[in-house]
């Protein structure tokens, strides 16, 4: 009998209720029978709620009478059971999505392993043949790379008839298959980039070959179709690309299509020009389904149109390069991409040449860049991305496009767009320039008297670091503004799109705290890059509207912060929106850039980690002997640009500029500053990747925290007393409820907090030190709140009953009770700080 109640009892778990009969195990064995409409009424109720409280429960059985002879027990069963179904069928599903991309993957990973081996077998031919040259006494005097095809050039009145050109497609398309699936380039692993399940793709750079090209072949959840339409819209996931036009378009006879295209692409620095390409696309079809959008360059400098003035732009060369997209067996479609390029290292100076030689910096921006793209939108289709403030993925993906779009203008400065040199010579560290063509129309205050703006205006300024991590200096200067910024410029800048009454001039003045809050809108899937709301807290400092909001919004893009990329800058833009943030709010961004160089590994620094990077801005040398570790680090260079703008009025331009200057000058002190503490060779060791809790303070801080719970509440905080050391860290880091500290001030501010206490704050273990404990509760919360800390000082601890309280973002939190206590010291009489507990939490 046993065994048929278990049998029957399994069986229920995976039943999917749409039987019109469910059943039910109790504890004392017997079966609870429901019927189709109790079945819908209680569906209906999941729907809204999976877990619902026991008070939610027994209001659910006298609101439906269908539900009166059920007991709430059976009712909780139920829900319990519901929820293990839901929870299967999504492990279901999930598993059958990795099968099906570790099928592809695999199939990609033959495909490479035939392609290495037929490399290895043309490499064992050509050594047999130098072998035998040698033996000979003729050797070969050609050091070029025979593996790779020589691009022959193309005149131009090959470009002037349809048969010249469709003779050159074909070419390019041969080319560029050998390069995609063959032996034509010898392509090596790029580093840091392993595949796996969990990987983007396959990805490979290449060796001792002409110019720079990078490959990459990954699973994309898109139909071919789809994939060829946005990847042939370049300026819509290349950051770099300016402007794409085509120029000339007619069926190839095959039923292709033949392009002559003029692409411009944005200098990533202000030391060097820009490139342009004018090349030749072929769209068309292969015998097995496959699609190919393959590209080339046509010979000629002065080949193409010629819209810029020749300073502006130097010519790069496209080796045959492109797409190749076939449907996937198990979905989706599997896509190779190369990008092969010449880009004129000779143009600019010496210290960059790096930057253009190199594939990896290709395979960042270009390659990888793209593959990642359509990932981004394949998940956005799936309906599984979710967005912060109500905004659609389309909106971001804009806002974010127009951000790097602006930040790109103001740093190269085409005169085509308005842009011109302000007075300045050579000696100038600041270089300014005007756009007064720009009219800024003030979308957010119309009736405001200065509607229209006089224009914009840019201070630039460029300067070289040794051993300071990008990465970690663009992280530094997200999280801690108020050690480059002054709020009162980004208060300037921020009242030309505010539509407050004192938007300048007459601005009135203000106090701004320095504390800022990050609230992220939506970080792309493989969370290479951010896009994010920053509120800087300001006050009146006059009796005039005092309650007027004088915070200062800006709208952020954050990307490179991973410090294991290879290849990859990093960026920092942000531009000043209002607080209602409209979709077409108009945007001046600003911002810095950091880009590697030349690494030269196997440089042994000594590195310290530190949970406050503000610390290591007042650390000294001796301060960080006891504590330190040698590791192994790269000695590198990197360039930093940094582009300020300021809407400026035409009788303000003079007074404008001279404070642009001055600011720029203070922000790059600062940074000298900044660069100096973080560099492994500077003041201040270098810190990890991530913000982290891994500390000695922190571990402290975790037993004073369970041992102050065991003494007052008189139990366990975490599942074994007897967890000690870095695994009690760990569970506490990990522990479900939100646990959370704050110090002891007039007004608390949190210091600590676990992953679930993060999660609920919907904030960082940085940005958690600018949040204080009465922006969790509402008036009511906090009045409610005041009395419960006479318990917690007299007694120790207090129980706080379920109730509401904020996240960071303004999203209400329901939790179905709480534990506040006080946190002892070592010396168990001195109070360190008040430690929360926050069970059964939930967004409403």
């Amino acid at each position: 009998m046993a065994m048929v109640v278990q049998h029957q009892h399994h069986k229920d778990l995976s039943n999917n209720n749409n039987n019109s009969i469910t059943k039910h195990q109790l504890d004392n064995g017997k079966y609870v029978r429901y019927t189709t409409e109790q079945v819908e009424a209680l569906e209906r109720v999941y729907a809204e709620c999976p877990k619902p409280s026991s008070l939610r429960r027994q209001q659910l059985i006298r609101e439906c009478p269908i539900l009166s002879n059920i007991e709430p027990k059976q009712i909780k069963v139920w829900f319990q059971n519901r929820r293990c179904r839901e929870k299967q069928r999504k492990e279901s599903s999930r598993l059958q999505t990795v099968n099906k991309k570790l099928s592809a993957m695999n199939k990609l990973l033959m495909e490479e392993n035939d392609r290495l081996q037929k490399q290895v077998s043309q490499l064992v031919g050509e050594n047999g043949f130098m072998r035998q040259q040698l033996h000979t006494g003729s050797v070969a005097t050609d050091a070029s790379c025979d593996s790779v095809i020589n691009t022959p050039q193309h005149s131009l009145r090959d470009a002037n008839n349809p048969a010249g050109l469709l003779s050159i497609a074909e070419e390019t398309l041969a080319e560029f298959l050998s390069k995609a699936t063959g032996t034509a380039v010898d392509w090596v692993q790029m580093p840091g980039m392993k595949p796996g399940p969990d990987s983007v793709g396959i990805f490979a750079i290449s060796q001792s070959c002409s110019g720079v090209a990078a490959r990459a072949c990954g699973l994309v959840s898109l139909e071919p179709t789809k994939i060829i339409e946005i990847l042939k819209d370049r300026p819509s996931w290349f950051r770099d690309c300016r402007n794409l036009e085509v120029f000339t378009m007619f069926p190839s006879g095959n039923g292709g299509t033949i392009e002559l295209v003029y692409t411009q692409t944005f200098a990533p620095t202000t030391l060097a020009p820009a490139r342009d390409f004018w090349t030749l696309r072929y769209t068309t079809s292969l015998e097995n389904g496959s699609l190919v959008v393959c590209e080339r360059s046509l010979s000629g400098s002065g080949a193409g149109p010629n819209r810029a003035p020749t300073m502006q732009f130097v010519r790069g060369e496209m080796l045959p390069s492109g797409y190749l997209i076939r449907p996937s067996d198990g979905g989706g479609s599997i896509i190779h991409i190369v990008d092969h390029l010449n880009l004129e290292a000779w143009s600019v100076p010496e210290v960059l040449r790096p930057l253009y030689e190199s594939s990896k910096v290709v395979a960042q921006k270009m390659t990888i860049a793209a593959l990642r793209y359509l990932r981004q939108i394949a998940q956005e289709l799936s309906g599984d991305v979710v967005y912060g403030l109500g905004r659609q993925p389309v909106v971001l993906r804009t806002l974010s496009q127009r951000l790097c779009r602006g930040f790109n203008d103001a740093i190269n400065g085409f005169s085509d767009d308005g842009w011109s040199l302000m007075n300045c010579d050579d000696v100038e560290d600041v270089i300014l320039s005007v756009n007064s063509s720009k009219k800024l129309y003030n979308l957010m205050n119309p009736s405001s008297s200065i509607s229209y703006l006089g224009g914009v205006l840019c201070a630039k300024a460029s300067m070289m670091f040794q051993n300071v991590p990008p990465a970690l200096l663009i992280r530094f200067l997200r999280e801690h503004r108020s050690e480059w910024a002054d709020f009162n410029v980004d208060a300037y800048s921020a009242a030309s799109f505010k539509a407050d009454p004192y938007s300048y001039p007459g601005m009135q003045p203000s106090r701004f705290t320095g504390s800022q809050i990050i609230m992220p809108l939506g970080p792309t899937i493989e969370h290479e890059e951010m896009l994010e709301v920053v509120r800087i807290e300001g006050h009146a400092l006059g009796q005039d509207d005092p309650f007027t909001s004088r915070d200062i919004h800006l709208l952020q893009l954050c990307n490179g912060i991973d410090e294991n990329a290879v290849g990859a800058c990093s960026e920092l833009v942000f531009a000043p929106i209002d607080e209602t943030f409209p979709d077409d709010a108009p945007l001046v961004p600003s911002g810095f850039r950091i880009i590697p160089l030349d690494p030269k590994p196997n440089a042994m620094v000594t590195t310290h980690r530190t949970l406050d990077l503000t610390s290591s801005l007042d650390v000294t040398p001796e301060t960080n002997l006891g504590s330190s570790d040698v590791s192994m680090c790269q000695t590198t260079r990197s360039v930093l640009i940094i582009a300020f703008q300021f809407p400026f009025e035409n009788n303000l331009a003079d007074s404008v500029a001279t404070m642009a200057r001055q600011y720029v000058r203070s922000v790059i002190n600062s940074v000298q500053r900044v660069a100096m503490a973080i560099s492994p060779s500077g003041l201040s060791p270098c810190v990890g990747p991530k913000p982290s809790p891994e500390s000695p303070e922190a571990l402290t801080l975790a037993q004073w925290i369970c041992q102050s719970y065991m003494y007052h509440v008189g139990a366990d905080l975490l599942s074994s007393a007897s967890i000690v050391g870095d695994s009690l860290l760990k569970d506490l880091w990990q522990h479900q409820d939100a646990i959370l500290c704050c110090s002891l001030k007039s007004s608390p501010v949190f210091i600590f907090a676990n992953q679930a206490g993060l999660d609920m704050l919907e904030t960082t273990l940085v940005s958690l030190q600018d949040i204080t404990l009465d922006k969790m509760f509402d008036d009511s919360g906090r009045k409610a709140l005041v009395p419960e800390f006479a318990k917690i000082m007299q007694q120790g601890y207090t129980h706080l009953p379920g109730g509401i309280c904020m996240s960071t973002m303004g999203r209400h939190i329901s939790y179905e009770h709480a534990f506040a206590w006080k946190v002892l010291a070592a010396d168990e009489s001195t109070v360190h700080c008040l430690a929360f507990s926050f069970i059964n939490w939930s967004f409403m």
